[in-house]
């Protein structure tokens, strides 16, 4: 298929402004100015006359599914409340691919998620990167699993175990727990490491006992995933830091309400997901949230995505928050890049999708109007390579 007479903004590359993309098997092959284009249009192809055409949106942070919509306690399986320790749990076995917000999500222009567990335990477990659209099997739809390893710092935590009388009921306890479960993991790995080196030797050591919460832990020690702690106040900011340079982990900051306040304390190029952008101040750790959080950011050296938090804020509208970044400062280049490719990059998925380039995934939006117009929604939308 060729979508062709359109505006393209390849976010990675310089802007075309009348150009064509071609795909094939549900990837970018080519993509150029009408003049480049290597073939007449036939039936099949789209005119996309006076539209521009973007990668589709990536959503940084969610819980699309796993808070499913519509349901009560039976679509609930956002919060394993019976253990603050739960590095075990996968969202794979929790999101229902069948949930209507995925197809609102594609009609936003939403092609790719990251979601998972919400943020009562201290480590919750691991997330999943995958497409807002595809088959009703959501093993079709994986992109990278596990994505990442969720931990959760601050108010959440404290408020779910305060409320059973229980583990932890302050900022300390929150963070022992989440060392200790860190500290286990290594030993753990370490021992495990030695067992292999010296198996079928005289100097054979003992192999430790089967540990479900270890093993789910080791490729976070080796840097195969990244933490993404959930910290809003400055202070479990500097504590996800702090944990996160005692065992060397690779980190993201989600949320990172009050990173305006600190900006200039976080080392350059520390990846932070702001959001949701819209809201109320309906805790306490949101009384400085602030809508030019994100400029501030990345104006002291940061690199910024931005989410939905859905169901916070709906995910379809994940171009709004952006616009409404733009409001607090971003250049719209930088907004974009928040809601594309720089999420793509975090997750480790920007061989895929995040920027319409030649072997990427064809997942493309075309708007009549600029992306971030909270008046416009894609006039066309086409994931892996089919208009939906």
């Amino acid at each position: 298929m060729i979508i062709y007479n359109i505006g393209i903004v390849p976010v990675t590359g310089e802007d075309i402004g009348k150009g064509y993309i071609e795909t094939e098997d549900g990837k970018i092959k080519a993509f150029g100015t009408m003049s480049e284009m290597p073939r007449n249009a036939k039936e099949g192809d789209i005119d996309g006359e006076g539209l521009t055409a973007y990668p589709a949106f990536i959503d940084a942070h969610c819980h699309i599914g796993v808070f499913a919509n519509g349901y009560g306690f039976e679509g609930d399986d956002g919060n394993e409340e019976t253990d603050p320790s739960t590095p075990h749990l996968r969202a794979i076995d929790a999101v229902n691919p069948m949930d209507y917000c995925f197809t609102e999500a594609v009609k936003g222009g939403i092609g790719t998620v990251i979601t998972g567990m919400g943020s009562a335990n201290p480590i919750g477990g691991t997330f999943v990167a995958m497409k807002a659209y595809g088959s009703k099997r959501i093993d079709r739809r994986i992109i990278k699993n596990p994505c990442s390893m969720k931990m959760a710092l601050g108010e959440n935590p404290k408020t779910v175990y305060n409320e059973k009388e229980d583990t932890p009921t302050t900022r300390m306890a929150t963070a022992s727990i989440i060392r200790e479960q860190l500290y286990k993991a290594k030993r753990y790995m370490e021992e495990t490491a030695e067992y292999e080196k010296t198996k079928g030797t005289d100097e054979e050591t003992s192999r430790p006992d089967y540990d479900i919460k270890c093993e789910a832990l080791i490729p976070l020690l080796k840097k195969e995933i990244k933490a993404h702690f959930h910290c809003h106040r400055a202070d479990d900011i500097f504590t996800a830091v702090r944990l996160s340079e005692e065992f060397g982990l690779d980190y993201v900051l989600i949320h990172a309400t009050e990173g305006s306040l600190i900006a200039d304390e976080l080392d350059k190029g520390t990846q932070c997901v702001v959001g949701p952008v819209f809201g109320d101040r309906c805790k306490p750790e949101l009384m400085n949230a602030d809508i030019r959080n994100a400029k501030i950011l990345k104006d002291n050296g940061m690199e910024v995505a931005i989410c939905t938090d859905h169901p916070e804020n709906p995910i379809q509208y994940l171009p709004v928050m952006a616009g409404l970044a733009m409001r607090g400062g971003l250049t719209e280049k930088e907004a974009l890049e928040a809601v594309t490719i720089n999420p793509a990059r975090f997750c480790g998925i920007e061989d895929r999708v995040g920027s319409i380039e030649i072997g990427k995934d064809a997942d493309i939006v075309l708007f009549r109007g600029s992306f971030h117009d909270i008046s416009k929604a894609p006039e066309i939308v086409i994931m892996g390579g089919e208009r939906i």
